[in-house]
């Protein structure tokens, strides 16, 4: 068959190059309210430079991430300038769990056909994210690729680095038998258990994201479950300054029975009092709908605890007295004890 002579654009193809310039110009406008001094190069560079200074023995830590189907809450809703910040506040709890202060951070979109207006609201909402915990969004990459993603989708995923005093550093080798567990709480379900989440609200009840909370009549479902990943940062750093916290475990996918255990060293194990704080009302609510039972439960959502602290009792006080005044909510939910059977116990 001969050839067409038709001229064919990459355009035509499905990559808009003029729309990915637009969607770049908003991007870097908002990169750039994010620089801090260290940054060296502008968006839009190869690659992106960063000067570390002020550390004797600096360790890099670094982590990828995503915000799962959550983005399918964007997608139904149509509101996508919150989901960037669900994606920086998850990976600066990751970090920010092992000693390290956030440095940097990169981002990752991906869709099928490129719509610069949302491009700009996600990212945007990434930049707003990294303001509000003191780093850059120093680079990323916006990809078109058409035939890849549904119309209207798109994907997100983020990568940080942060760095710590190498004597410093938040491990399992600081935790002891008879250390306190405080839980900091979370605002709902953050960035994990959407999928089932999904699955018994819009599939087997029939629910719609406009609909009214059962129990709170001002708010609906989509904002139940847009709410922003709460970032731990200030109360981590303000308990690491003062030598307080030995360490901590960021509560989200597999949930405190999977997370906690990856902060305890061999030979001991958690006692968790499950009563010891109040479960927010969408997961009761989700378990009611689907019957899950309780291990299931507690491997999929965070239940409400969102970060849990490592503390001696000999800086319990003062740990309380500083959260306090940095008007921190906490529970005191369990504590560190000898190996049972279980490397988490729930009482």
């Amino acid at each position: 068959m001969a050839a067409s002579k038709k001229q064919v654009s990459y355009k035509d193809a499905g990559v808009d190059i003029d729309e990915a310039d637009r969607a770049v110009a908003l991007i870097r406008r908002h990169a750039r309210q994010t620089f801090t001094q260290g940054v060296l190069t502008d968006i839009g560079s190869f690659g992106a430079g960063f000067q570390l200074a002020g550390y004797k023995q600096p360790v890099l830590i670094s982590s990828a991430d995503g915000v799962g189907t959550k983005l399918k809450i964007a997608f139904a809703t149509g509101r996508h300038d919150t989901i960037g910040e669900d994606l920086v506040n998850h990976c600066v709890n990751d970090i920010a769990v092992q000693g390290a202060m956030p440095l940097f951070f990169l981002d990752y979109f991906a869709t099928g056909k490129l719509d610069a207006e949302v491009a700009g609201q996600v990212i945007g909402g990434v930049a707003r994210g990294c303001q509000r915990n003191g780093l850059a969004l120093i680079g990323g990459e916006t990809a078109e690729m058409p035939g890849l993603y549904a119309g209207g989708e798109y994907d997100l995923a983020g990568f940080i680095v942060g760095a710590v005093e190498r004597r410093t550093m938040l491990t399992a080798a600081n935790v002891s038998i008879g250390d306190v567990l405080l839980g900091l709480p979370s605002n709902g379900l953050h960035t994990n258990g959407y999928s089932l989440a999904r699955r018994l609200l819009f599939e087997e009840a029939g629910y719609n994201p406009k609909q009214k909370l059962p129990w709170d009549s001002k708010l609906t479902l989509a904002d139940e479950l847009l709410k922003v990943h709460r970032s731990y940062l200030r109360p981590l750093r303000a308990l690491i300054d003062h030598k307080m916290l030995k360490a901590a475990a960021h509560i989200t996918g597999g949930g405190i029975t999977d997370n906690l255990p990856r902060i305890l060293p061999p030979g001991v194990s958690a006692n968790i009092e499950t009563k010891s704080w109040r479960v927010p009302p969408i997961f009761d609510h989700l378990r009611e709908l689907g019957h899950i039972a309780n291990n299931e439960y507690r491997r999929t959502f965070n239940l409400g605890i969102g970060m849990i602290l490592v503390i001696s009792r000999r800086s319990l006080a003062g740990a309380a007295d500083l959260l306090d005044r940095l008007e921190e909510k906490y529970y005191q939910i369990g504590q560190v004890v000898e190996a049972a059977r279980a490397r988490v116990l729930y009482k």
